[in-house]
């Protein structure tokens, strides 16, 4: 099964027509016809309804869509990435990220960039989403990775992450490991982050939604401290997934599930709008977009 036979079938899917299918793709319409022919006779199957009007795919058709579409595509980041290896990629970059990217999901991603590209020297700054995003403005930081919302006209600003927000106890505190409704979290002790981090802001955004009351509440400047602090009694938290993994595992820490509802939030990549990215942050960002959940 050829690339340019996959690509033909993707051609006449889109433009539900042989002859417009051999016009972009620079063939002519027996040819495209004798592709998708041969790739149904490959298949066993029927690929694709013809009438005198347009073509439609079949169930078979519209599976092979998706997959060809996912096959074509990662050939074309293959070519692009084997053309970045065979152009040194070299000189410096500079880094920063939100504390929950850069504690707990950055060192992968720089284990895996460095592995590549072992002749770029980095350095990463860690601090909460305002003080990245103004690094990257000012120009001291080359690419951000932040968490939440971010907005400035100066920023070329891109999501690369879905990002689950979870609720946390102590082990011994009541609503631990229970499904609850809002009204069963009015007068919480909660425990916060700083203001300018993106955790806070969501948490922040959670309680006045939700119309909650705070009994009191303490403010750490890191997802450790809050951690510490929440599994030691002093309250609740809204958190990463990422954060407090392993401590739910472990039992250190007990979710509070709000009935029928998850939270999420995206992280962000951002790069200043105005200057051309020189190679090392271009490879990075692709690298960035690539990673999941």
């Amino acid at each position: 099964m050829a690339l340019d036979t996959l690509r033909a079938f993707v051609t006449v899917v889109e433009h539900k027509n042989f002859s417009r299918a051999a016009e972009l793709l620079h063939l002519s319409q027996p040819g495209v016809s004798l592709q998708i022919q041969s790739l149904e006779n490959e298949l066993g199957a029927t690929l694709l309804h013809r009438t005198s009007k347009s073509v439609t795919p079949t169930k078979a058709g519209e599976l092979l869509y998706e997959r060809a579409k996912e096959i074509l595509s990662l050939y074309e980041e293959a070519l692009q990435e084997i053309h970045l290896l065979q152009n040194t990629v070299s000189g410096s970059l500079q880094i920063g990220a939100s504390y929950t990217i850069g504690e707990y999901i950055l060192p992968k991603m720089l284990a895996r960039f460095t592995r590549r590209y072992p002749e770029v020297e980095i350095a990463v700054k860690i601090a909460n989403t305002d003080e990245i995003v103004r690094g990257v403005r000012s120009g001291e930081l080359e690419i951000g990775l932040v968490e939440g919302a971010v907005s400035f006209k100066d920023l070329k600003i891109e999501a690369f992450m879905r990002d689950e927000m979870v609720l946390v106890a102590s082990p011994v505190h009541p609503l631990g490991e229970l499904t609850v409704s809002a009204e069963q979290l009015q007068d919480q002790a909660w425990i916060l982050r700083e203001s300018g981090s993106g955790t806070r802001k969501f948490s922040d955004q959670f309680i006045e939604e939700h119309g909650l009351r705070m009994k009191r509440h303490y403010v750490f400047s890191s997802s450790q401290g809050v951690k510490e602090a929440v599994s030691n009694g002093l309250g609740i938290a809204l958190l990463s997934s990422w954060v407090v993994r392993k401590e739910l595992q472990t039992g250190d820490l007990r979710e509070i599930r709000l009935k029928n509802k998850r939270f999420y939030r995206h992280f962000s990549l951002v790069l200043p709008q105005s200057a051309a990215p020189k190679k090392a942050t271009s490879v990075f960002w692709q690298l960035a977009k690539k990673e999941r959940e």
